[in-house]
């Protein structure tokens, strides 16, 4: 009935192998025709053999005041058809729970139905005088009516999966060696080949690229709406789509190692595992097989003990019908494949549906610093001039002297120049390992560097800059003085650059009421100016790798559940202590073990999404198993007919109608699970 253990491929074929994973729901809706399109065609075809058979009943007859002749074999013939071909997948899923010793939903429907039919039978040969044929018709067709209803709500649920499988192309342009493409299918491809991609076209395979540049829309993966600019040397993902350039890529991964394939098992595995909602949903409905049989038991003797035996027959047929677990089979793997859709498609991996559940009792946030809350990569965050040339006529010199340079300082310093507008030419470039870097700009010799250029040179900063480099100095940031000359010019600061999206995440945690804590390798200078800019007041800093997973522990020991956010590589041990790990990444970056939930998308507040869904979920698993559970042990009692003295009694029929309407009410409420905003 969900997702299954098998490979992405196997999954859209329809094949996949549940690797005797599956739960006591999902065995009967691998069999016997359990699809959307099976329940349909089975339900009209019940339905029309069910119409004559309800029109010849003598029951309706009398009800309308009108009769017919020679039907009386209509209701025993296409009632026996509708039982023995419309209830096929009920009575082939009771046998499978019977043999396997798992009684649950399949197993009280085929006993309601077999009841009927055996009742109605021997009526037919005057054995009795009970003709249950219209209802047990009408009982069938509801059910296949419901199975149908729910099969088409869980297959629209998992259409985040089954779209990934056409996410790939068909066929790729492989380059040979003598520089001519040739269309291949894109199975054919091998890691290593170099392939084209042209603008408009999908990405066949992850990979490096190495010629060219483009903007890609990566939404399928991270969730992400813009197109992220990617250039040589950068990674790209199999399914994601080049949106205004040609690219030449080499191929690193295909097939089941794909990002993609991966996201598959992710989304397959999630939607398969079982919440502590869905373990206590399934101990209700083995529990209730039993009920059931012992409620019947006692409805059919005391009925028969006061000489009604068809009220015996009948009631005990009403109660195994009001018993069968229908909506309680629904109620969790609904929300639970609507939850996991949704999740997928703003860019977040559940690997665990516990770590999901647990989201929602998390009082503190534990976030690792670099790559989480900052980008990862230093950006130019000040500069001045100590002369009257300007602020930014300084950063284009500096950007002109280190453009031929390939040290990171140097690539964010040309990145913050070339956004000011046209950066000078420079020659005679010349680097000094440990110093800084020269050359010559406009005629004239320019040097940057740090403090070692400075004593090399006996240069001294000006004393109109000399506060703001003690300032940028206090906060960690690494800061470069310009030299023309042996003169100090200006100086700038570069720091590990905080992600926009950082303090507004932070903000909204703390209006949650959870509490936000950095932690960081990096000096107490570092970590407590970025903590402060964002606003987060707890900071652990000059923390190795290996001793973050102690930190986590001492916060669970102050009684705090704690989420772990961080790069799921060096802070892997963290994440396995936490009560929840997040690990935020690229989406190529998928299949990380340490991790409960993976954040596709380089984004904090994506962590705020993990709380509202699991908050959401919860609610919505709540309220489905209260109404399904409670549906059952109010009408129960009904249907045995212990209040027939007071006028209340549900016939058959009746019951299988309440039964699909519990069903219905159920599948419903999981969809307004997608009003949850992300």
């Amino acid at each position: 009935m969900h997702a299954n253990g098998g490979t992405p491929g196997e999954e859209h074929s329809g094949h996949g192998d549940s690797s005797g994973r599956r739960s006591r729901h999902e065995g009967h809706d691998k069999h016997a025709g359990h699809d959307p399109a099976a329940f349909r065609r089975r339900f009209w075809i019940a339905l029309a053999l069910t119409v004559p058979v309800v029109v010849s009943s003598s029951m309706v007859m009398e009800w309308f005041g009108y009769s017919l002749s020679g039907v009386a074999w209509v209701g025993p013939t296409l009632g026996t058809v509708v039982f023995l071909w419309g209830g096929q997948p009920f009575l082939v899923g009771a046998a499978r729970e019977f043999k396997s010793r798992t009684p649950g939903m399949m197993l009280l429907i085929a006993m309601a139905i077999t009841v009927a039919w055996s009742a109605s039978m021997a009526s037919s040969f005057g054995w009795f005088d009970l003709d249950f044929w219209w209802e047990l018709a009408a009982l069938v067709t509801i059910m296949l009516l419901g199975h149908w209803l729910e099969m088409s709500a869980i297959g629209q649920a998992r259409g985040a999966l089954d779209a990934l499988a056409k996410l790939l192309p068909d066929e790729a342009e492989r380059i040979g060696e003598d520089g001519t493409s040739t269309t291949v299918a894109a199975s054919a491809l091998v890691v290593g080949d170099l392939v084209l991609v042209r603008p408009g076209a999908r990405l066949p395979a992850d990979g490096t690229i190495v010629e060219g540049s483009a903007e890609l829309d990566e939404s399928m993966i991270t969730g992400e709406s813009r197109p992220v600019l990617r250039t040589v040397g950068g990674r790209v993902v199999a399914g994601t789509v080049s949106t205004d350039a040609a690219l030449r890529m080499r191929v690193a991964a295909i097939g089941d190692d794909t990002a993609l394939a991966g996201i598959g098992r992710l989304v397959s595995a999630a939607q398969e595992s079982k919440s502590k909602a869905q373990a206590l949903a399934d101990q209700f409905a083995g529990l209730l097989f039993y009920v059931a049989l012992a409620a019947a038991a006692i409805t059919f003797t005391a009925w028969a003990l006061v000489g009604r035996m068809d009220r015996a027959v009948t009631n005990t047929v009403t109660v195994l019908v009001i018993a069968c677990p229908h909506a309680l089979g629904l109620a969790i793997p609904l929300v639970v494949a609507i939850s996991t859709s949704m999740s997928a498609r703003a860019g977040i991996l559940v690997k665990d549906r516990l770590a999901l559940e647990r989201m929602r009792t998390i009082g503190a946030v534990l976030f690792d610093k670099t790559g989480t809350l900052t980008k990862g990569e230093h950006v130019v965050t000040a500069y001045r001039s100590a002369t009257g040339g300007g602020d930014e006529a300084l950063l284009r010199i500096a950007a002109a002297i280190e453009a031929d340079s390939e040290h990171p300082l140097a690539r964010a310093i040309v990145r913050a120049g070339t956004e000011l507008g046209g950066v000078p030419a420079a020659t005679g470039f010349t680097a000094s390992t440990g110093r800084g870097v020269e050359a010559t700009v406009d005629g004239r010799a320019y040097a940057i560097g740090g403090p070692a250029l400075l004593r090399e040179r006996n240069a001294i900063v000006p004393t109109s800059i000399a506060a703001d480099v003690a300032t940028w100095s206090e906060r960690g940031a690494a800061v470069l003085t310009v030299l023309e000359g042996g003169a100090v010019i200006g100086a700038l600061a570069l720091e590990d650059g905080i992600r926009p999206e950082a303090a507004e995440a932070v903000r909204e945690l703390n209006n949650l009421g959870l509490r936000t804590i950095m932690i960081s390798g990096d000096a107490k200078s570092v970590a407590t100016a970025v903590g402060s800019e964002l606003g987060i007041t707890e900071v652990f800093a000059e923390v190795l790798p290996e001793d973050k997973s102690k930190t986590v522990a001492e916060l669970q020991q102050r009684g705090l559940a704690v989420a772990m956010v961080g790069d799921g590589v060096n802070d892997a041990p963290a994440l396995a202590q936490a009560d929840v790990g997040l690990a935020i990444g690229s989406g190529a970056d998928v299949a990380i073990e340490s991790a409960g939930v993976i954040l596709a998308r380089n984004d904090p507040r994506a962590v705020l999404s993990v709380i509202r869904l699991s908050r959401a979920t919860y609610r919505k698993m709540l309220q489905n198993l209260g109404w399904a559970a409670g549906y059952n042990i109010i009408t129960l009692p009904l249907a045995a007919g212990a209040f027939s003295w007071a006028g209340l009694d549900i016939p058959p029929a009746v019951g299988a109608v309440l039964m699909s309407l519990s069903t219905i009410v159920v599948a419903l409420n999981a969809q307004l699970l997608r009003r949850t905003a992300l």
